[in-house]
């Protein structure tokens, strides 16, 4: 076949069936990584009531067990894909995994919320060197765009079939015996993907150019904590405290001055030349708003069923099933798919799909414990965010200059993940800002006895209208339980649409944002020749 710039593309199965010496084993060891990492991730989903009921949590808590694991992959990803180019792949990916051993044994161990915060940091600080360092490897290995669409198609499915697996193990392990359960069973998971990694695995690295940018780690990482300390201490701090309104102007000012270090750096972390590629620019902001999208929605659902409506862990990992398990199962289908379908309509079609999931959401009633009236909207949200996440990634790598594959992995995964980081953040913020605001009006204006309003009205200035939720019956205050469950319905059916709103939002920019953008087509080198990614590279830029 000849393409459009006059350069010869084979076709058969020669030209997807050449295998770089190391790629199963490679592949097979980075998908077992990766669904590692998930399953850190998505672990506390069907497991918020319980830290709830056991270690008295309230609402901005539970979120940062979330934001805590969201956080550090995010503010670390761009470093480990530094050291993944310098010290190899595999050794970052193995020592990822180690971290999150450690990780989970901290939280199996934790007494207080504050620990477990702890535990949940270390598991992203593993996940943020595992998610980077199993993508690049892969890549690595790859002769044909075909055969890389592939690769990322899988390893995007092993990423949700983590997503899904996990709130049922959490939920099973809950069912029998307690949570803490399912934080040793990561631990055992944890400790064979590094034993497949380092047995399975072949190293790979790109030190070219490539150095450690303190400078621009710091200011970023210090600018992201803040801001996301202000997003997620907002709603019961209030959003004009003095240290909301200090952690927002300060963490915009670090942020900024990581934009004016990575300008002026020798070796950054993030180029900022990558967003002169149109396509590149695209997929990265769609992957934020999309990923916020799909991964806010994934904690409604979870706050929803947990600590609002207070339904049975296993009950609580079914709807999961419905949000994770479409990219898993749909592996031969998109990887196809990513091959002769262009980018732009995989991303639009399924962006459109998650933001039809979202709004329907918004029809949920609160006041009925059945799992029913979630299977469609959660279906839709799965099979949309099984055509989008494989779609994004792929449409990244294959923009990026052959020098830059670690960094274009480490930015792609951190887009993302700042996308599921900001989930959790923001949804939390709406619900509970609303839920809040509207207990207030609807306690004020309640037929209840005086005293059962000021305990009710004194337990929510503590802990919000969750904690006033959550009272048992006949305790000071639980008489307004009807009141908070209504509010946190009124909060969470607000989440839900703003998910749906970031959806369309990242169907209308990626169906604009594409137009002219043309399928990249990278000519299949024979088996004798080594490609550019396993040069350590990444392949050539599409041609616009």
């Amino acid at each position: 076949m000849t393409l459009n710039n006059g350069t010869t593309m084979s076709q058969g199965p020669a030209a997807g069936a050449a295998r770089t010496p190391g790629y199963a084993g490679t592949l097979a060891a980075a998908c077992c990584a990766v669904f590692v990492a998930q399953v850190a991730n998505a672990l506390p989903a069907s497991l918020n009531g319980l830290f709830q009921e056991d270690l008295n949590t309230h609402g901005s808590q539970l979120t940062w067990i979330t934001a805590a694991f969201m956080v550090a992959v995010v503010c670390f990803e761009f470093t480990f894909g530094v050291l993944g180019d310098l010290f190899g792949r595999r050794r970052l990916v193995a020592a990822g995994t180690a971290l999150v051993a450690a990780g989970s044994v901290v939280a199996a161990l934790a007494p207080t919320v504050q620990v477990l915060w702890i535990g949940a940091a270390l598991n992203g600080l593993g996940a943020g060197a595992m998610f980077p360092g199993s993508l690049t490897a892969i890549t690595a290995f790859t002769r044909t765009l075909r055969q890389r669409a592939h690769a990322v198609a899988v390893w995007s499915g092993f990423l949700s079939a983590g997503a899904a697996v996990s709130p049922l193990l959490g939920g099973m392990f809950a069912k029998i015996g307690s949570w803490r359960g399912s934080f040793w069973v990561l631990v055992g998971l944890a400790l064979v993907s590094m034993v497949l990694t380092l047995v399975l695995a072949t190293e790979s690295k790109a030190p070219e150019g490539r150095k450690l940018d303190i400078p621009g780690q710091i200011t970023f990482t210090v600018g992201i904590v803040l801001v996301l300390y202000g997003a997620v201490e907002g709603p019961e701090s209030g959003w004009t405290t003095l240290p909301v309104i200090l952690a927002f102007v300060l963490g915009a000012c670090f942020l900024a001055g990581f934009v004016v270090v990575e300008l002026g750096a020798e070796s950054p972390i993030f180029d900022l030349t990558l967003f002169r590629n149109r396509a590149f620019t695209v997929s990265s902001v769609v992957a934020v708003i999309g990923m916020f999208s799909f991964l806010g929605a994934c904690f409604a659902t979870s706050m929803w069923l947990g600590p609002v409506q207070h339904q049975d862990p296993i009950r609580v990992a079914i709807p999961f099933l419905l949000l994770q398990g479409p990219a898993f199962l749909l592996i031969p289908i998109v990887s196809r798919l990513l091959h002769r379908v262009a980018a732009a309509w995989l991303l639009t079609s399924g962006f459109v799909l998650m933001a039809i999931g979202c709004l329907l959401c918004t029809r949920l009633d609160v006041a009925d414990p059945g799992l029913g009236a979630f299977v469609t909207p959660a279906l839709l949200i799965g099979i949309g965010f099984a055509l989008t996440v494989s779609s994004v990634t792929a449409v990244a790598l294959n923009s990026v200059p052959p020098n830059l594959a670690g960094m274009a992995s480490a930015t792609t995964n951190m887009l993302r993940d700042l996308g599921f980081a900001l989930g959790p953040v923001v949804v939390g913020a709406v619900a509970l800002s609303n839920a809040g605001s509207a207990f207030a009006a609807n306690l004020s204006g309640a037929d209840l006895p005086a005293s059962q309003t000021a305990a009710a009205r004194e337990i929510a200035e503590a802990g919000g209208p969750i904690a006033v939720n959550s009272l048992p019956s006949g305790a000071p205050g639980s008489a307004a339980h009807g009141l908070a469950l209504d509010a946190l319905g009124s909060g969470y059916s607000n989440a839900f649409l703003i998910c749906g709103i970031a959806a369309a939002l990242a169907a209308v920019l990626t169906a604009v944002g594409m137009i002219g953008v043309r399928p990249d087509r990278s000519p299949a080198q024979s088996p004798a020749e080594p490609s550019a990614t396993e040069r350590g590279g990444a392949p050539e830029p599409a041609t616009k």
